[in-house]
């Protein structure tokens, strides 16, 4: 079986959830990277608590202050990632910040409130980090695309998908994550020619708080990491663009 072998990764929202799972199993792996860097919006805050007790622990997470709806919190985070890397590239990024919101009545607020954070702040945050991940593209000595060497994945969910639509119907959050689809496209195609390996990934229905909020999810946060941990080892040029779950397979657009 393939192994992740990165040596640099970020994940965005890494103090709850998926995130900070993605994280800790990062941290714990024989084969751990040099460099985790753990972003949260609030890093002294009580929800960070148990990520700063993991990086007490480990001293290759680094914890980041970065809001992604916020341009000089993204500009500020990728300039203290780049100084921490000392002339090193960015091999993988994960934007993994998302929010969803169940309300009675979708309004203009709550559309663009979603897309602020859901579509607008990934493409602002790999934009912030592209330096970083050509940087890691360039350095490295292998051909082809790999998430070992220079790769955005974006968070997305088989919500954004127009094939599969069930209840509950969830307006803006479905279009977000169609967006963000989209995105992972345009991305896959220009920073493609820059060997960026760009894909948007379906965790499945997994136990966090925004899973939990519209139901019973049938998948826990620990193993929905670990299969997406191999998904990633596996994914090279002839996914990129691509659209798939957790386990590797292609999720209809």
């Amino acid at each position: 079986m393939d192994l992740l072998n990165a040596r640099s990764i970020l994940v965005t929202g890494s103090n709850r959830g998926i995130g900070f799972e993605m994280v800790r199993q990062l941290a714990e792996r024989s084969n751990r990277p040099e460099w985790i860097f753990a972003t949260c919006r609030d890093p002294e805050g009580p929800r960070s608590q148990e990520l700063k007790n993991l990086a007490a622990k480990h001293q290759e997470v680094k914890i980041i202050q970065l809001d992604t709806t916020d341009p000089s919190s993204i500009e500020a985070a990728a300039a203290t990632v780049t100084k921490l890397l000392k002339g090193s590239g960015l091999n993988l990024l994960v934007n993994n910040a998302g929010i969803l919101k169940v309300v009675t009545q979708e309004t203009p607020q709550s559309m663009s409130e979603i897309y602020e954070t859901n579509v607008i702040g990934p493409m602002m945050v790999s934009q912030a980090f592209l330096p970083l991940l050509k940087k890691a593209s360039q350095e490295s000595p292998h051909k082809g695309m790999s998430c070992s060497k220079a790769a955005i994945i974006n968070m997305s969910s088989e919500g954004g998908s127009i094939t599969s639509v069930t209840l509950p119907i969830l307006v803006s959050y479905r279009c977000s994550k169609a967006a963000l689809n989209m995105l992972t496209k345009c991305q896959s195609l220009d920073f493609g020619k820059e060997d960026i390996l760009s894909i948007a990934l379906h965790p499945g229905w997994v136990e966090t708080d925004m899973g939990k909020s519209v139901g019973q999810p049938p998948l826990t946060v620990e193993f929905s990491v670990k299969e997406m941990l191999k998904t990633l080892a596996s994914l090279s040029e002839k996914d990129n663009g691509s659209f798939v779950d957790w386990e590797g397979k292609v999720v209809p657009w």
